[in-house]
């Protein structure tokens, strides 16, 4: 994510910095729905199969805001953030986040994440996609603690960080979610295509770094071997307890200093992060299992899986005096819990999202009440909208990725739609997603080039078209 935010008061040209290329207004569309795509020319990569989907979405989406939002989002990725080469005869692909010249392990897969069903129709994008899974099989062996990188050794803003950094890193915040996220990405793309070519010696030996990094920050015997600091103004930017998190007894949970949003945590056990890894964990010993490789290191994973799973239940769930039992969003061992949610994913909401619980566990559901209402305080109600902000942001700012994960985890078509309307009616007219905006004024925004959230929006309308293609004709 961005190091700090800078709140943008716009109008409608502002979210259009991506697509700054001379397109007018009068180009092609309409007045009210300008073309602000990037040019055919001036796009990173082209995939028949992303523009055969927007031409049939188009066709499907009744409401033409919708579509154009659609058309502008869905392929973001691919137009903008992408560097597609090859080397040493493999193909390697480097993802930009948008307006930070870096590589997260988390964003460059949730960027590219809604192009995977598309992959057995288009070579080059299946391609592509490989490429990624190289290029994050390599960041995690050079700092599997890393969450971002660059494509070569390069000076960062952040290298005087009181931690371990090296050339090729941007950050080094310890996020598990930045490991949970690429096996996502390697398991999902091996699942569609049944390509094995990724996951060769060098990406076994990342395999044996995430188990590796994860067992040290159970922190059963020391603080383990990561420390950060930093010269900040910012309390979130940095940790507390020497550089090793708030202090915390050891119970089988994995300590991650920092959370999705790239904000430290207050108490290092981050419970959505922990469930993210569970499924992680024995996504990876299927993987191994399956091509036949290394046993041992699959026996281990299946039973870091099952530990932490237990530790979750025992020392994760809260008794709350309203909701019943919920998940904490963070915890310390001591028998302190953090209730609250961000709209960051992996949060409390979005689990189901990403298989960490089913949408019909008992838990999960008072969760989400619990989430979606005031006892939350980072749930924000305004004249604009409501939705989950996060910390990150400070007060009063709505998440677009909040809302976008409250509507795909939703089987409530009025819920679904409720927020589909949201999304449309606070784009501030720019046509994109922005990470946040104001919850009394949507001009009020910040990041007008992030290609998660982007791709993201694009993926919520995909999902409805497979599994309720009539809200496509009832949104507008």
């Amino acid at each position: 994510m961005i190091k700090r935010r800078e709140f943008i008061k716009a109008g409608a040209m502002a979210g259009l910095g991506l697509a700054a290329t001379g397109n007018s207004f009068a180009a092609m569309g309409s007045p009210k729905f300008p073309v602000v795509r990037t040019p055919l020319a001036k796009r990173n990569f082209n995939s028949k199969a992303v523009e055969a989907t927007i031409l049939r979405m188009k066709g499907k989406i009744k409401d033409p805001e919708l579509a154009w939002m659609f058309e502008n989002c869905f392929p973001n990725t691919i137009d903008t953030t992408v560097q597609h080469t090859e080397q040493n005869g493999k193909p390697d692909t480097f993802v930009i986040t948008g307006d930070i010249d870096a590589m997260w392990l988390r964003d460059s897969t949730a960027q590219v994440w809604p192009y995977l069903p598309l992959l057995k129709q288009d070579a080059p994008l299946k391609r592509m996609v490989a490429g990624l899974i190289n290029r994050q099989t390599k960041c995690i062996n050079i700092d599997p603690y890393a969450n971002a990188f660059y494509d070569r050794p390069k000076e960062s803003e952040w290298s005087k960080d009181v931690t371990k950094m090296q050339p090729m890193l941007h950050e080094r915040k310890w996020e598990i979610d930045s490991l949970a996220y690429a096996v996502r990405l390697a398991y999902h793309y091996w699942k569609i295509t049944g390509d094995t070519t990724p996951f060769d010696a060098e990406w076994e030996k990342a395999v044996g770094l995430i188990l590796k990094t994860c067992k040290e920050q159970q922190r059963k015997d020391d603080r383990g071997p990561y420390k950060f600091g930093r010269v900040t103004a910012w309390s979130t930017d940095t940790v507390p307890g020497n550089g090793y998190g708030n202090p915390i007894k050891p119970n089988g949970l994995i300590a991650s200093i920092f959370r999705p949003s790239d904000d430290a945590t207050i108490y290092p056990f981050l419970i959505p992060s922990n469930l993210f890894a569970v499924i992680s964990f024995r996504q990876l010993a299927e993987m191994l299992t399956a091509m036949g490789r290394n046993s041992t290191l699959a026996t281990e994973l299946l039973a870091l899986a099952s530990e932490v799973e237990k530790a979750v239940q025992e020392h994760g769930v809260y008794k709350h005096p309203e909701f019943g039992d919920i998940y904490a969003f963070e915890v310390d061992g001591f028998g302190n819990y953090l209730l609250m949610d961000d709209a960051g994913i992996p949060g409390l909401i979005s689990m189901p999202y990403l298989d960490s619980v089913s949408l019909d566990d008992p838990i999960y559901i008072n969760t989400r009440k619990f989430a979606l209402s005031d006892s939350n305080p980072y749930y924000f109600k305004g004249k604009a909208a409501e939705g989950l902000g996060s910390p990150h942001t400070l007060i009063d700012q709505i998440w677009p990725m909040g809302i976008i994960a409250r509507a795909i985890t939703s089987v409530d078509e009025k819920e679904i739609i409720e927020q589909i309307r949201l999304l449309k009616n606070t784009h501030n007219n720019t046509g994109f997603m922005h990470e946040s905006f104001d919850k009394d004024d949507p001009a009020n925004f910040t990041r007008k080039w992030f290609a998660w959230v982007n791709t993201l929006f694009g993926e919520l309308m995909l999902k409805l078209e497979e599994e309720r293609p009539s809200l496509l004709q009832k949104i507008y």
